[in-house]
């Protein structure tokens, strides 16, 4: 299922500004964490917390907490635990509530700066956040789109794609804004922006400069079989982690 047509089911179910406030904050959490921006982060994790927090008070009582109100975590929590359970899926009434709360505290109690014996915990808080806002999210499309787990990681994983912002989109046509950006680089951004939907041979062969598709498939060979940094899987290539890491270390997709 695509993201917009998730969206717009979601919106069927669920309030509008919730299903805006959810995903925003999601891909910003994502976004943040990819680019080691790790305060902001836990901050965004916080974010999405609360507006998960409003969605199962929604999907339990037809009502939720204002957005322009503070949620009360603690009191949102126990009402949710004691939900019949004969009425609610176990992950409204307690796996995901409980998830969240560990979001919402690590948001609220931890300072997210060093600690008194001298090791940062940005890092491992953020990758914890990142970790459980997936679960969440997985677990949302799961319950109320009808689908397997499986299924329900594919979207995610479309969800949490990386946008380059050096590359242009003009329909199902992909425009690198750097002209003197070597085929390799080029390729590897575009595979970047691409996710993990990957493009196929002449869909790169059509977005290269004409002068370097004599050399793509050599390229492609080399990036595959030497660089690890992509990868051939039905007709479609694909950036591996190595690949994106490549990229976001040479801040070549800003």
């Amino acid at each position: 299922m695509d993201i917009s047509l998730l969206e717009q089911h979601w919106k069927k179910i669920f309030p509008a500004e919730l299903v805006k406030q959810l995903l925003e904050t999601y891909t910003e959490t994502k976004g943040n964490f990819y680019l080691g921006k790790l305060r902001p982060n836990e901050v965004e994790g916080g974010r999405f917390a609360e507006a998960v927090f409003r969605i199962l008070e929604h999907i339990t009582t037809t009502k939720y907490t204002p957005l322009n109100k503070k949620i009360d975590s603690e009191t949102t929590i126990r009402d949710l635990a004691n939900k019949p359970s004969k009425s609610f899926h176990e992950s409204i009434r307690l796996h995901i509530p409980r998830t969240l709360r560990v979001v919402y505290d690590i948001r609220n109690n931890r300072d997210a700066a060093h600690l008194a014996d001298g090791i940062d915990p940005n890092l491992q808080d953020a990758t914890l956040v990142c970790t459980c806002c997936d679960w969440v999210m997985a677990e949302l499309i799961r319950l109320y789109h009808g689908m397997s787990a499986d299924e329900a990681h594919k979207i995610v994983e479309n969800l949490v794609t990386r946008k380059a912002p050096i590359v242009q989109e003009f329909g199902d046509r992909l425009k690198t804004l750097n002209p003197k950006m070597s085929v390799s680089d080029r390729v590897l951004v575009l595979l970047y922006h691409c996710g993990t939907s990957g493009a196929t041979m002449d869909q790169l062969s059509g977005w290269v400069k004409p002068s370097q598709r004599a050399n793509l498939r050599r390229c492609l060979t080399n990036l595959e079989h030497e660089k690890d940094t992509i990868i051939l899987e039905t007709n479609l290539y694909k950036i591996t982690r190595l690949g994106q890491q490549e990229i976001e270390n040479k801040l070549l997709a800003s």
